[in-house]
């Protein structure tokens, strides 16, 4: 099974950047597709951004889309997201996971790490 490490989270003002980042256990990394989620306090998780296993195909929630970034790097078993452009409704608990496919990334695979805390100060 897929373990995760997410680190890089603090706090930023609005407009600000930050850049997360998931170790990932395994030799099989780079053959699953990787994806960002978070969550807020007293709401549910929810999708952020995925990318396929090569890299080559990124998806984004439309609430992220154009001010976040998702990138991965297989030789180092570690998927990035980048947050620019950051709003206080960003501020959350960001998480990484792993799945077969993006188009199953609704249902990972690995085990949930302990997040990132990210606060965003307007």
């Amino acid at each position: 099974q897929v373990q995760l490490v997410e680190s890089g989270g603090g706090l930023v003002q609005a407009g600000g950047s930050l850049r997360l980042s998931c170790a990932a256990s395994g030799r099989t990394f780079s053959s699953y597709a990787m994806g960002w989620f978070r969550q807020a306090p007293g709401k549910e998780r929810e999708f952020v951004a995925a990318i396929s296993w090569s890299g080559g195909s990124t998806y984004y929630a439309d609430s992220v889309k154009g001010r976040f970034t998702i990138s991965r790097d297989n030789a180092k078993n570690t998927v990035y997201l980048q947050m620019n452009s950051l709003k206080p409704e960003d501020t959350a608990v960001y998480y990484c996971n792993a799945a077969v496919s993006v188009a199953t990334m609704h249902t990972p695979i690995g085990s949930w790490g302990q997040g990132t805390q990210v606060t965003v100060s307007s």
